[in-house]
Formats: structure tokens, C-alpha cells, sequence
């Protein structure tokens, strides 16, 4: 019973929430963020009544199985824009941006926090510096896809941060993966070479063989039904199959393969998509579908956040720096890899700011890094002070940029836009009727 309670009052919340911001035209993701701070351990949590809200971060905790699911049907969508006939047109403009913003980001991150290791080497240590460098290279799919699917955007800058999202997280995967390496080399005084490069490769290369796989599978499974509702089922059972399989680890040797739910379900959707004729219809009764699952996510994931970050000024100073130095890298790497490939104007000017959302995938990063000990934490602590600032304000971001690049149109934009819009017609036309 509670469970079923807890997830009632999440959904209650954030749909609650939803229609209160929209009066100010804020993103639907931040409401849900809001409504899950709200609900969670540090707000209406702490009154410790199993069901009325999380009550503690082990009761938000026992919701991740939610958290895993949805992140693979978020993965599942960003796939489905890898078609061919797009890859063709923005396909390598894709991976030189995807790839120099990550690494610009990660660089200057790393830079600025190694110096401030050396002014403070006792509160930030040398290998969580190198760490929460590669954590900044990743960004949030969830938030982004969300915001671009709320307002329809359609237009150069929302065509190119689809795929560059997608790509992004792959590459952050991978330097986080040699970073978490030297990282561990500088903590115990030896160098894992296969931790270091080996694992990380096979991790890209395992993922991209499974996604492959279960794409394939799927197309040839989905012919054998033709009825919309169990072409559904079929779809919802092969991500469930696909999240299920990314969670396997084993050693084979020194060697560990392990796999990403994330590149896992992009490729999936991306073998899909490119394979079945009706694959872009399906995708739309899927999202329908998965509609209360998001809300849940963004909820959780707000419930998640944890408040208490701010109470040490330390990490509040370490935080601060680390996202005006990431956000400058993300910006100024998207706008010179996009200049470098020749993108278009809007693309070189605003792109930078959508990748700016982080949660899911730097939160599992700074997991892994608690492995390190004391300086583990110190990681962890930094990045969810970071998700916390990102996680509110970048959807918001995000959604400016795409309305400055002229991606939204009108009539998705605003009620409250439109209805200021209206009152100060008719306060016109009241004032022209008692001047005749």
C-alpha cells in the first residue's frame, strides 16, 4: 500500500505543480524537480509517515528500478532520431561537436579545479579534481528530450541537439571511465591499465554489439504482430529485456564487460527506427504511454536531490566554480565545434546552452567515484550540488535558448504569454472606448 501511496502523491504532485508554473511559462521538468523536492526527505518526508511522500534517501532509493526504466525509454527516443537520412546531412557535424565539447568542458574543468587543489589540498584532493572533470563533460537526455517534445521545437538547433545529447553521454562514458582510472592510480600508487582504457572500450563496444542485437530482434519479433496495442507491448517488453541485460557484469580474465542501459537503448531504437517503415508512429503511441512514467522520473529524481549540500560552504565554493567553468566549456566548445563545421548561425550562437542539464549519468559517475574513499565523497557532493543548480535551471535554459533560436513556435510558447498579451489589447481598446 505504500508504495502505491508514495507513487500517487508523486504523480499528484507534479502534475499539481505542472499547472502552477505554467502560469509563469516555466518548463514542466521543473515542476516536477520542484514537486519532488517538496515530497522528499528534507521537506514533507521529515514528518516520517511511511507512504505521505520519500521519507528518507533509502526510501527514494527503493524507487530506482523507476528511475532505470524510464532512463532506457528516454535513450529508446534519442535513438529514434538517428535516421539515415538525418545522420547523412548532420551526421559527422554531430560527432565533432558532440566529441569537442565534452573534452573542452572536461579540460577546463579539470584545469580549474587542479588549481584549486593546490590552493586548498586539504578540502578538494588531486584524483576528485581529475574526477569531476569527466563527470562535467555529461549531460542530461531526459530534461533536454522532455523540453524539445513540450514545446514541438522544430528547427537547425534542435536537429543538431538530439544526436549531440545521444553522443554526448558515450563520450563522458569514456573519459570518465580513464579519468576514474588515474583517479584510482593517484589514491593507491599503482596504474590498472585495463581499468584505465581496456574496460571503458569494451563497455562502448559490448553496448553497441547488445543494442544491435536486440534491435535486430526486434524488428524480426514485431512482424509477427500487427495489432496496435500488442506492437506496444512488444516495444515496452524489449526495453524492459534491454535494461534487465545492461545491468550484467562479469569478468572474463582481468577484463570487465559491463554494459550502458544508455548506449544499450540507443542503439536499439536506433537499429528499429532505421529498419521498420512504422517505427515513428509506434514511437508516438509509446511516449503517450510512458507519459505518468516521466512525471515519476523528474519526481523521484527531485526527491533524490539532496538539499543538505548547501549547509557546507566548502562544497557550495567547489560546486559554484565547477559550474561556471563547465557551463563556459560546454558553451564555448558547442560554439567553436560548430563554427569549425560550418552549423548554422543559430546553431553556433545557442546550441552550447541546451547541453547544459545534467542529472541522471553524472549522478551514476559520482557513485562509481565514491569507491575512492574520503575524496569519493567529496566528488559525490559536488555533483549533486551541481545537479540541484543544473537540474532547476537548465530545462529553463534550455527552452530560452530554443525560443531565441525561433524553434518554438507561438502557439506552443504561452498561455501566460498570450494572456498578458490579450489583457493589454483590451486594456487598449477600454482606453480607446473612453476616449471616444
Amino acid at each position: 500500500m505504500e508504495i502505491l501511496l508514495s507513487l500517487s502523491i508523486a504523480l499528484l504532485a507534479g502534475l499539481g505543480l505542472s499547472r502552477l508554473t505554467k502560469l509563469w511559462n516555466l518548463p514542466a521538468v521543473t515542476a516536477y524537480l520542484v514537486a519532488g523536492i517538496l515530497i522528499g526527505p528534507f521537506c514533507l518526508g521529515r514528518l516520517g509517515i511511511p507512504g505521505l511522500g520519500f521519507t528518507s534517501e533509502a526510501n527514494v532509493n527503493s524507487f530506482s528500478i523507476i528511475s532505470e526504466v524510464a532512463l532506457g525509454f528516454i535513450a529508446l527516443a534519442m535513438g529514434n532520431e538517428f535516421r539515415l537520412q538525418d545522420l547523412k546531412k548532420i551526421g559527422k557535424q554531430a560527432v565533432v561537436v558532440a566529441v569537442l565539447q565534452a573534452v573542452m568542458a572536461t579540460v577546463l574543468v579539470d584545469a580549474a579545479l587542479i588549481g584549486l587543489h593546490f590552493i586548498i589540498p586539504d578540502k578538494l584532493p588531486l584524483s576528485a579534481a581529475i574526477t569531476l572533470g569527466a563527470v562535467a563533460a555529461a549531460t542530461a537526455p531526459a530534461a533536454t528530450l522532455m523540453i524539445v517534445k513540450q514545446y514541438k521545437a522544430s528547427g537547425p538547433v534542435t536537429r543538431m541537439l538530439l544526436p549531440v545529447v545521444a553522443l554526448d553521454d558515450v563520450v563522458g562514458l569514456v573519459l570518465f571511465a580513464v579519468s576514474f582510472g588515474i583517479a584510482k592510480a593517484l589514491e593507491h600508487g599503482t596504474v590498472d591499465v585495463f581499468s584505465v582504457v581496456v574496460d571503458p572500450l569494451v563497455e562502448v563496444f559490448c553496448s553497441l554489439a547488445l543494442g544491435v542485437l536486440l534491435g535486430l530482434l526486434f524488428h524480426f519479433t514485431e512482424r509477427f504482430f500487427h495489432s496496435r496495442s500488442k506492437r506496444l507491448a512488444i516495444s515496452v517488453c524489449f526495453t524492459f529485456l534491454a535494461v534487465a541485460l545492461s545491468m550484467l557484469t562479469f569478468k572474463i580474465g582481468p577484463v570487465t564487460v559491463g554494459f550502458s542501459s544508455l548506449l544499450v537503448c540507443m542503439v536499439l531504437g536506433t537499429v528499429f527506427c532505421n529498419m521498420c517503415d512504422f517505427s515513428e508512429e509506434l514511437m508516438d503511441r509509446l511516449d503517450r504511454w510512458t507519459a505518468p512514467l516521466m512525471v515519476l522520473f523528474f519526481v523521484i529524481s527531485g526527491a533524490g536531490l539532496d538539499i543538505a549540500v548547501f549547509a557546507n560552504w566548502e562544497v557550495v565554493a567547489i560546486g559554484v566554480v565547477f559550474i561556471l567553468v563547465r557551463s563556459f566549456g560546454k558553451i564555448l566548445g558547442a560554439g567553436v565545434s560548430s563554427k569549425m563545421v560550418k552549423c548554422e548561425p543559430t546553431v553556433q550562437k545557442y546550441l552550447g546552452i541546451t547541453l547544459l542539464p545534467q542529472a541522471g549519468v553524472a549522478l551514476g559517475m559520482s557513485l562509481t567515484a565514491m569507491t575512492l574513499g574520503p575524496s569519493g565523497m567529496v566528488v559525490r557532493n559536488i555533483a549533486l550540488f551541481a545537479v540541484l543548480i543544473y537540474e532547476l535551471a537548465g530545462p529553463l535554459l534550455t527552452k530560452i535558448a530554443l525560443d531565441k533560436a525561433g524553434e518554438i513556435s507561438e502557439k506552443e510558447l504561452a498561455p501566460r504569454k498570450k494572456a498578458m498579451q490579450e489583457a493589454k489589447k483590451a486594456k487598449q481598446e477600454s482606453g480607446d472606448r473612453k476616449g471616444t
